[in-house]
């Protein structure tokens, strides 16, 4: 197992005293406009999807109100949307267009950086050369089904058939129990084709399906006395979320009597690890690939600083974005160690998102 998850951690003298004494010289002035750069400058967030839709826009917006005020030089922030693609228009353009100074900022959809690592069509970027400077939110995912379904247990889902609502291929609500079914043999027949979560959720209540995939912030939103109505088969994520700790992480199954045929022990690890890092980035944040490294750190320490202000902890309380943060290192190894899978692997994971079911559009009786 360790093998395939190590992928995831005188004369001369006078002469001397020339050369150092240039350099100095040379060093100074950038070290002296390294300190004062942003003073006076128009910094641009670019955000990866539609203004006022969605929480990577909110997050964008918090994080672009905040940051500033521990930038030295007080500079101004202005937000520029690019959706298209999934952020891949806005990664595109940060990454090969926009200037390389300093002044422009990402937020992009988390799971882009491993559509590129996974090799798709259409991304000019390397993802392991974006300068991450952390996320704000460390999400958890949770798959859910209601009271009146007969399913309690993962166990369960292998023997019993569960109808899961979802949103459109690509997404968590379909990859996620696509990835159950062809990993551990779950037998979870998905319904695509609801507009948004909420649609998802209203058919759950309403017994149309029996469940759903989503993050377990949205899903205690959603159903507010989940405890009573709900049974949480598996969570998603690299660690528990403490509010669940006695809910099983996927890893938990991932042994030799549950898996499916085809699959070992450490190849379904990594898989699940590969998909879970991008839950676990969450909302990430990134400059281009060419930004001095003084002005990366620049910024990484101002994203720390900003998270412990009172006045971006209040206004994210007010905006009820939770806030679970992880730091631009951290998001950094995720992405590295999710590059440094054998490629091999990685287009059996292609195959195994999907599902393998009928395309189910609408829902079939329930028995």
């Amino acid at each position: 197992m360790l093998s395939i998850l190590k992928y995831f951690r005188s004369s001369l003298c006078c002469s001397w005293l020339l050369v150092t004494s240039f350099l100095s010289i040379v060093a100074s002035p950038v070290a002296a406009d390294d300190a004062d750069f942003y003073a006076d400058k128009r910094l641009t967030m670019v955000v990866g999807s539609a203004g006022g839709t969605g929480a990577y826009d909110a997050y964008a917006r918090l994080l672009s109100r905040n940051i500033v005020r521990h930038l030295p030089g007080a500079p101004q922030i202005i937000v520029q949307n690019r959706p298209g693609a999934g952020s891949i228009t806005a990664i595109n353009y940060v990454y090969n267009v926009a200037s390389q100074d300093g002044t422009v900022l990402l937020a992009l959809n988390r799971t882009a950086p491993f559509m590129q690592i996974l090799g798709l069509d259409g991304l000019q970027f390397e993802s392991t050369r974006l300068n991450w400077l952390g996320s704000l939110y460390e999400a958890i995912g949770v798959l859910a089904v209601t009271n009146e379904s007969s399913v309690k247990t993962l166990a369960d889902a292998r023997e019993a058939q569960v109808i899961i609502g979802a949103t459109s291929p690509g997404t968590d609500s379909v990859i996620f129990p696509a990835l159950l079914n062809n990993t551990l043999g779950t037998k979870l027949k998905i319904v695509q084709g609801y507009k948004g979560l909420e649609e998802v959720f209203l058919a759950s209540m309403r017994g149309e399906i029996g469940g759903q995939q989503s993050s377990l912030d949205f899903f205690q939103r959603a159903i507010p006395d989940w405890r009573t109505k709900t049974s949480i088969l598996v969570q998603f994520g690299l660690r528990k979320h403490p509010d669940i700790v006695e809910v099983p992480l996927v890893f938990d199954y991932l042994d030799a009597k549950w898996l499916s045929p085809g699959f070992t022990v450490d190849e379904a690890i990594t898989l699940w690890r590969f998909i879970l890092s991008q839950t676990t980035m969450g909302h990430p944040f990134a400059m281009g690939p060419d930004v001095p490294a003084k002005r990366v750190s620049t910024m990484r320490k101002a994203f720390d600083a900003m998270l412990s202000d009172p006045q971006f902890i209040a206004e994210a309380a007010k905006s009820q974005l939770t806030i679970k943060p992880i730091n631009g290192e951290a998001v950094e190894d995720l992405v590295k160690q999710a590059a440094a899978i054998p490629k091999a692997l990685l287009q059996k994971l292609k195959m195994e998102i999907n599902y393998r079911g009928d395309p189910l559009t609408s829902v079939p009786p329930q028995k």
